[in-house]
């Protein structure tokens, strides 16, 4: 029997996936619910894994388009699972040794290959223009063409000799951008074009809350089996501070507002198809333990491939942490529809003002990028300066005056 596999749907509105990579050669023998193949959609990549056992034909190649419910490869379930054993693997080799020691006596009667002279014929008009463009002689380049002709490509890629030749390579190389890729592109230059995207800036005295890791991280990992991060700082700060700035929390859709009463954060972490932004649903109601277990769950799933559409969709406001590659500070692209993202950064001792004097402490910038239609410089401001005060002070705003019972120590 002849199974048609088709397409999956990842998630709704998603019309059409991308073959990123076959798993699988076209006659191989699979089995039922083994990863054939993984495919992009412009939210995520996802495996897709075989619906039966079989000989397996494929119907798209790697790069290819393929909509929703089309065919994408055929299996063969009455085919038998090949013995595959060793003997017969290796009495082919050994059948056609002779065949490649024929082709190696008969290498010398082939045509020999020019090797790459400089120009003995004149180059084409095009080369010659672009040539007298750059001042260049043409007995200073080799000539790739028939018979050591320039070419035009010859001479775009020449460079006006600076004296010794250094033997340096100009090759480049064309790659087509994933469909997950493109879409991120596209997103990001449609929040500069149709948002008024604007950004405010903080920094943060990080003093109390390395002190804070420094007394408990350790007992907090012995209990929990958790790191004690800063993510679980800065996710209680902006619950803390969208509830206080509740158009923060709110998007447009086209001539209304719509305002949250929960807070679903997307958290940007690095997969290896690039940027992916899941989200923590309900992060108001998290604890510090459950936000660090969450935030690693998503990280672990998007490294190793995993993470779904839902899981992609539906956040409120966005956090980026781009200080873990060593940014100092940067201006981060709001997430349509959301209206505001929070960015940290890299943590760095400078001198500061307290109390009076000059101290060296550990300091992060932040930024807030937002949509500046629906937040107003009153509420972007106010919402920082409350991320800042909260993580300047986190047993008093995010612990509740005790810090071992917020950590369930």
């Amino acid at each position: 029997m002849i199974l048609e596999m088709k397409v999956p749907s990842p998630g709704e509105s998603i019309k059409e996936v991308e073959i990123a990579t076959w798993l699988v050669k076209d006659g191989d023998y699979v089995e039922k619910d083994q990863a054939i193949a993984e495919v992009d959609s412009d939210k995520a990549t996802l495996e897709l894994p075989a619906e039966a056992s079989g000989i397996i034909t494929l119907k798209a190649e790697e790069g290819d388009a393929v909509a929703v419910g089309a065919v994408v490869c055929l299996i063969d379930t009455s085919a038998a699972k090949p013995s595959g054993s060793a003997p017969a693997a290796e009495a082919k080799p050994a059948v056609e040794a002779p065949k490649v020691e024929e082709k190696k006596a008969e290498a010398p009667k082939a045509a020999p290959v020019a090797e790459k002279t400089y120009a003995t014929q004149a180059p084409s008009p095009a080369a010659r223009k672009i040539l007298d463009e750059k001042n260049i002689q043409p007995t200073d380049i080799v000539g790739t063409g028939k018979g050591g002709r320039i070419t035009k490509d010859d001479a775009v890629n020449a460079v006006p000799s600076m004296g010794t030749p250094t033997g340096g390579t100009r090759g480049s190389e064309r790659t087509k951008l994933s469909m997950l890729r493109r879409k991120v592109a596209e997103r990001l230059v449609s929040a500069k074009n149709e948002t008024a995207m604007l950004t405010t800036f903080n920094e943060v005295d990080m003093t109390a809350i390395y002190d804070l890791r420094a007394e408990f991280k350790d007992a907090f990992k012995e209990k929990h089996g958790l790191g004690l991060g800063f993510m679980s700082f800065f996710t209680k700060a902006v619950t803390r501070a969208l509830q206080l700035f509740p158009d923060v929390n709110s998007m447009i859709d086209g001539q209304e507002k719509i305002s949250y009463d929960f807070c679903d954060i997307s958290v940007a972490v690095s997969g290896p198809k690039g940027l992916m932004v899941p989200v923590m649903r309900n992060a108001e109601t998290l604890s510090f333990r459950g936000v660090e277990a969450e935030i690693k769950r998503l990280a672990l799933r998007a490294r190793d491939g995993q993470i779904t559409v839902d899981e992609m969709t539906g956040g409120t406001f966005t956090i980026s942490n781009g200080g873990v590659f060593g940014s100092m500070l940067s201006t981060p692209i709001i997430n349509p529809p959301q209206s505001g993202i929070l960015g940290m950064h890299n943590v760095v001792e400078r001198p500061i003002v307290r109390n009076g004097q000059i101290v060296i402490a550990p300091v992060m910038y932040v930024a807030l990028s937002y949509d500046h239609r629906i937040i107003d410089g009153r509420e972007s401001v106010g919402f920082l300066v409350a991320v800042k005060e909260a993580l300047e002070n986190p047993v008093e705003h995010l612990m509740g005056g005790n810090a071992k019972k917020a950590l369930e120590l």
